[in-house]
């Protein structure tokens, strides 16, 4: 069961993707509405905007990248960053002229034309390419490194930290996007997305496999006295990141708490490209939506905005919890190049580690 979740949270990340291509970045909802309605599928981008000339179920470029760390992956067994950074240095980059508007997938984010004009323009080793950027492509990186290293959170965290410094530096958005991961991780292994899984990530904490620092006791309890940090504190000096799945949830299980329609969630954690508004909003559409993959990734794309990552954060939570298997054959039967995209999740699935 570990193969077909693994399986079903890399592909329904990359539906979560195909999902946005269309309907992408529209901050006036009215608009959206205008132009797709109710969205219920795979959409063709307008003229005149983000991803323009593609075509309903085609990848953006965050889809593509994920495809090339899955390749890299299953040839080479595991995770080798020199393997992945060859790759995008001879087949991703000569694409790419550091404008946004260029290269696969019609659009080019912020963090890749970074790296882009660190390595072709500066000339710049792969040690000096993260920049400053708080948007979510480094946690959308890790879903695959989630899938491959579920069962080892050690190797989880080492992994994803590496990977994201390739593009983004910033020590809060590597918590951010090592915390989603160790989330992902857990349900790829058979957790549900409840609030108790922030206490699993903590337990984690406690053992040195994850490196986050921590001095409180059970439940968030004061230290004792004389109590020292713990030997494993690690490279994040906070924790708070491990307990944001918790309140997210507890807001999607929460009778009191009612957001309808649950795409509204979008307007109540923010519609921009930050990590911070995305992830809140895709471990609640997670929680609640947990065994209902259709109704977590379509509210995450009638929610606007940045709909294409919070599509593709959502989509690889709830693909994880139901796995390949329990996709609806529709989103799958209309994402371009199908059937070897999930050959593809299938081959990575089965080096779960």
């Amino acid at each position: 069961m570990n193969q077909d979740r693994a399986a079903g949270a890399l592909i329904g990340a990359l539906i979560g993707d195909a999902l946005g291509l269309g309907c992408h970045w529209y901050y006036d909802l009215d608009e959206l509405r205008r132009d797709y309605g109710h969205v219920t599928g795979y959409t063709t981008p307008k003229e005149n905007r983000y991803h323009a000339g593609m075509q309903a179920g085609q990848l953006s470029q965050a889809g593509l990248i994920q495809v090339v760390l899955m390749q890299s992956v299953v040839n080479q067994g595991g995770y080798v960053e020199n393997d992945f950074t060859r790759r995008l240095d001879e087949d991703f980059f000569p694409q790419l002229d550091g404008t946004p508007m260029t290269g696969p997938g019609g659009y080019t984010n912020q963090s890749m034309r970074e790296a882009w004009r660190c390595r072709v323009e500066q000339k710049l080793p792969w040690s000096q390419t993260g920049g400053t950027a708080d948007t979510s492509e480094s946690a959308e990186r890790a879903i695959v490194l989630a899938a491959l290293y579920a069962n080892a959170p050690g190797k989880l965290a080492h992994s994803v930290v590496a990977n994201c410094r390739l593009t983004q530096n910033d020590p809060a958005i590597m918590a951010m996007s090592l915390a989603y991961a160790a989330v992902l991780g857990q349900l790829i292994k058979g957790e549900k997305m409840t609030p108790g899984i922030s206490m699993t990530l903590m337990n984690l904490v406690k053992t040195g496999e994850l490196p986050f620092h921590s001095v409180t006791q059970k439940n968030y309890g004061a230290p004792l006295p004389g109590q020292a940090d713990i030997p494993q504190a690690g490279n994040f000096s906070s924790p708070d990141a491990l307990l944001t799945p918790h309140y997210a949830a507890l807001a999607a299980l929460d009778p009191a708490i009612r957001i309808e329609p649950a795409s509204k969630v979008a307007t109540v954690y923010g519609l921009p490209c930050a990590i911070y508004h995305l992830l809140p909003a895709a471990y609640y559409l997670a929680t609640r939506f947990a065994d209902d993959f259709e109704s977590a990734v379509l509210a995450a794309i009638n929610g606007g905005g940045q709909n294409m990552s919070r599509a593709m954060l959502t989509g690889a939570l709830v693909g994880a919890q139901v796995g390949l298997s329990g996709i609806p054959q529709r989103f799958i039967d209309g994402l371009e190049n199908s059937q070897e995209l999930v050959a593809l999740a299938k081959s990575l699935g089965t080096l779960v580690q």
